[in-house]
């Protein structure tokens, strides 16, 4: 649909896409219209009083029966409209800001949102609750756009390139789910802040100054109240489709991340409250953490990783515990799966596991616990769930995945020794978070074109024998990170080369370097030495 550049037109459209998604009342529409002129800087046009004043009912029974509506393009035009008034910023943000400020008009107050939330979870039905929630969020902007509602209002994929890649080490079955995720589009918020997200609900934005960075508007944010651990949390969902439901809670307190008994009960209480989640939180220390640790915050979701589905190789006990099933996983990373219908010794087993880790040194297995400067180097990220018997989520049995980290450095791995590696940075260099540790790569969005790059000079070379395919390559800005990786793909696999598979071979090139990647961050390797010294931590329980 093209872009409209009548205001009136674009308008009142809004309103009535606002109207059918329940966002705002029949009666609200000369409200919602002056309130769309104010936020754009403008006086008119008029609105059509017969549109005004139509007693019709939209059907809100059928939620996708709203035809050929364009949210992009609609707030598009109106935010142009603003910086022809002079309301908004001549740029992306400035237009960014716009857009949130008109669908935070039309969005129901906080108030009216934790009503209705906290209405559906008094009939104890936490699932009803997020999926009502989780459809406001994404018909307001807010997060990204499931598949089942991007065909009523136009909204493009949220995830921009992403695939799925069969591994072979150290489990044949594993798959991993590729996303490179897009600039952020208008009608979404941007991630997690550093601060409290109590404060951020409603933020205008602000302008890049110098070097500052700018603040992105919130004021189609709503934030759910909830209590994990006896604290106020904020629940709300990510702009980000990285996988399905991708939720975040954020402490209402401005703390560093810490993994800790106070942290695990706060994941088992998120659990309790939402069953058919899971939630995790990233690890506490540089290099194997998360890209914010000055905010303590997790993140969760209706979705079931690789990891979650990996062999078990041996299984192990703890005294004391009785009532817990330790489990070794085949998987890359080292993770250790606790699983109990009793919370508390859950609790305390995952206590100990931790507690144990961030004590224990294997210079053979290049552990080292605390350097001679006393500072800490092993941590956890630490995942939890609620399974029935058959492992299928919202169960009554806990299950808690504890993935062993250390963020040692060396004169040979300056960036970390279980980390990704320098061979492998040309397609990831970032640290290996929660999402990563359980199978899903959260690439950067430079591999969209490098990429197609690099596929453009491998058909090159296959359609011309005479084709300098390695000079091509390092004469190309695009592709000279990944000259000597593309060369050897090449070589290996020029013979299937063809122009309608060539990306695809590509992309399962990159989920064998991801599996390289994983088997970096893992500190117990898959070899008989690394399975000792694993045994050796595990035996020490």
């Amino acid at each position: 649909m093209a872009v409209m550049t009548d205001v009136r037109e674009a308008a009142q459209n809004l309103i009535e896409y606002a109207i059918h998604r329940s966002m705002i009342g029949q009666d609200d529409r000369i409200w919602a219209y002056n309130a769309i002129l104010e936020c754009i800087g403008a006086t008119g046009p008029a609105l059509d009083m017969a549109w005004a004043l139509k007693t019709e009912k939209i059907s809100l029974l059928h939620p996708d029966t709203l035809p050929d509506f364009d949210l992009e393009g609609t707030l598009a035009a109106l935010s142009e409209a603003a910086v022809t008034n002079g309301a908004a910023e001549d740029t992306a943000s400035g237009r960014d800001r716009i857009a949130m400020r008109i669908m935070g008009a039309l969005m129901p107050r906080p108030s009216v949102v934790n009503e209705e939330f906290n209405g559906r979870m008094g009939v104890n039905e936490p699932r009803a609750a997020t999926d009502w929630f989780y459809g406001l969020c994404c018909d307001a902007g807010t997060c990204a756009v499931p598949p089942s509602r991007a065909t009523s209002n136009g909204a493009p994929p949220p995830t921009g390139v992403t695939w799925r890649s069969p591994s072979t080490c150290p489990s044949p079955r594993r798959t991993h789910a590729i996303s490179l995720p897009p600039a952020p589009q208008r009608t979404r918020a941007k991630s997690t802040p550093p601060a409290s997200c109590a404060s951020k609900t409603r933020l205008p934005g602000t302008l890049r100054r110098s070097r500052r960075r700018a603040h992105p508007a919130r004021q189609n944010l709503r934030v759910i109240p909830i209590q994990l651990n006896g604290e106020r949390w904020g629940f709300q969902y990510s702009p980000y489709a990285y996988f399905n439901e991708h939720c975040i809670a954020m402490s209402s307190e401005h703390r560093p991340m810490h993994v800790d008994r106070k942290g695990l009960t706060c994941l088992l209480d998120f659990v309790d409250l939402f069953p058919h989640y899971f939630i995790g939180s990233n690890a506490d220390l540089p290099i194997v953490g998360g890209s914010i640790l000055s905010h303590d915050h997790f993140q969760g979701g209706a979705h079931e990783f690789p990891m979650m589905h990996a062999a078990e190789v041996s299984q192990f006990s703890m005294p004391g515990f009785d009532q817990v099933t330790g489990t070794v996983l085949q998987w890359p990373l080292s993770v250790l799966r606790l699983r109990s219908h009793d919370r508390a010794q859950l609790l305390d087993a995952a206590e100990k596991i931790i507690l144990a880790w961030r004590e224990w040194t294997d210079e053979s297995a290049g552990v080292i616990a605390h350097t001679a400067d006393g500072v800490a180097h092993n941590t956890v990220t630490p995942v939890i769930r609620r399974v029935d018997s058959r492992g299928n989520a919202g169960g009554e049995i806990y299950e808690a995945y504890l993935a062993l980290r250390c963020n040692i450095t060396t004169d040979e791995h300056p960036l970390g020794v279980f980390h990704p590696h320098a061979e492998y940075h040309h397609i990831k260099k970032e640290n290996i978070g929660l999402i990563e540790v359980m199978g899903l790569a959260i690439l950067p969005p430079r591999l969209v074109p490098e990429l197609g790059a690099v596929r453009e000079h491998l058909l090159a070379a296959k359609a011309d024998t005479s084709y300098d395919l390695a000079a091509a390559l390092e004469g190309d800005d695009l592709c000279r990170s990944h000259a000597a990786w593309a060369e050897d793909v090449y070589a290996r696999r020029a013979d299937e080369l063809t122009a309608d598979n060539a990306i695809d071979i590509l992309h399962e090139e990159v989920g064998v370097v991801f599996g390289h990647v994983l088997d970096n961050a893992g500190v117990f390797k898959w070899d008989e030495a690394g399975r000792a010294a694993q045994q050796r931590f595990i035996d020490s329980l």
